[in-house]
């Protein structure tokens, strides 16, 4: 039996703490749900220990702002307390004395107050628009007006899950080929800076010609050597100049452009934009968001400029009753089997759990092709890390045989 500490409420929305015993997390669950509890979070460790340190950074404006898990938590337990039947006022002021950190318990201090004082919960999100995105108000304001805020903010939890795990699935694939890259990358620039300037020494001393593989990689390394801070100055200002470049509309829509056309990569591209664009659509439809303003919110989240901006054809078929798959088969950015999917939705009027199914199997195709991706990456990466450093060594060797007369 393992010990899990609780913490939950009961139906006046007193806040209860307390530790119980069950085999495992599912059954210590439903035990506090016996006890006529509604669980808020369950662990096997007591979160709140015998000291914490609590400093009121409130007032200030450096400390770190909201994280998506933190976001997720508070939607998770808030969608618990709302479907539970507490009232929002009440949640709220159950959720602030849970809150982790000074800038999530700042933020709800605040929005439970305007709520208390009769603003409705979106608009008070609304003065947040750094920690709730677009997608999140509509889905709010959707559901206070139908009056189905608790669903709606569990399709809202589930759709930041969804998001936040294919996001990880993106972030784990790429760790291994980011490490290789540094490690090897610091390797070359060793040899570079220390070993072959001690060999450039020895061979000045010596006074003799050198085959043509070494004089080219002795003049490489005085190169970095002399003028290393050149090369900095040089990367960071082209990185800058880069940055700043894409902040602009045209430099964002080119690179984007360009991405699509890179093979395997703009693949990749297109299956993450279509899964974020099905996940979204389907949850803001879901949750009774109308669809031209559902199609304005997907427009803001779409990370791709060029597939992006086909939402405004999209928007101009709907408003002429032309539905969605016309305008994006014009559009010529989305995948046959999307397309043909969201033309069945439509014609069946289930879209909804079209787009649904589409996201998720989007999702699999983004996972397989990162595999894929990887699988070629490390191995060409390894090649180049390897041409790289063998080149110094037979350089190495070639001056040091023809320094000897021993030949190759």
């Amino acid at each position: 039996m393992t010990v899990y500490f609780y913490q939950a409420t009961d139906r006046s929305g007193k806040l209860i703490e307390g530790n119980i015993d069950a085999a495992d997390y599912r059954l210590a669950i439903q035990k506090v749900r016996g006890l006529n509890y509604f669980p808020i979070r369950v662990s096997e460790h007591k979160t709140k220990s015998g000291f914490s340190l609590n400093l009121n950074l409130a007032g200030l404006r450096f400390f770190p702002k909201i994280s998506h898990k933190q976001l997720l938590a508070f939607t998770q337990q808030l969608a618990t307390l709302v479907s539970s039947g507490l009232t929002l006022d009440k949640s709220l002021s159950v959720l602030v004395k849970l809150a982790e950190g000074e800038a999530l318990r700042s933020t709800l201090i605040d929005i439970q107050n305007r709520v208390h004082s009769g603003s409705t919960f979106a608009d008070a999100l609304n003065r947040y628009p750094d920690t709730f995105s677009k997608l999140y108000i509509n889905m709010v304001r959707a559901g206070e007006t139908g009056g189905i805020l608790g669903p709606v903010l569990l399709r809202l939890a589930d759709f930041l899950e969804n998001s936040q795990e294919l996001k990880n699935n993106i972030q784990s694939a790429l760790v291994y080929p980011v490490l290789l890259t540094l490690v090897g990358g610091a390797a070359i620039v060793v040899l570079m800076t220390v070993v072959i300037p001690k060999f450039a020494v020895i061979f000045a001393d010596l006074e003799q010609s050198l085959p043509l593989p070494t004089m080219l990689l002795l003049a490489t390394s005085e190169f970095i050597g002399n003028y290393w801070w050149a090369l900095l100055l040089l990367l960071a200002g082209g990185i800058v100049s880069l940055n700043m470049y894409l902040k602009t509309a045209a430099g964002k829509h080119r690179w984007d452009s360009l991405l699509l056309k890179l093979p395997l990569f703009g693949a990749l591209v297109q299956k993450i934009e279509v899964s974020r664009f099905s996940r979204t659509m389907a949850t803001l439809l879901n949750s009774g968001v109308p669809i031209l303003q559902s199609l304005s919110v997907v427009h803001s989240i779409l990370g791709n400029s060029v597939i992006a901006a086909s939402m405004d054809g999209l928007h101009k078929g709907l408003k002429g009753g032309k539905g969605i798959s016309g305008p994006l088969q014009r559009a010529a950015l989305f995948p046959p089997m999307a397309i043909h999917m969201i033309t069945v939705g439509e014609e069946t009027g289930t879209l909804e759990e079209m787009l649904n199914k589409i996201a998720d199997a989007y999702d699999k195709e983004v996972a397989r092709s990162i595999k894929s991706l990887i699988s070629l990456i490390e191995p060409l990466m390894i090649l180049i890390m390897g041409m790289a450093v063998g080149f110094i060594v037979i350089s190495m060797l070639m001056a040091i045989f023809s320094i000897n007369d021993v030949p190759l």
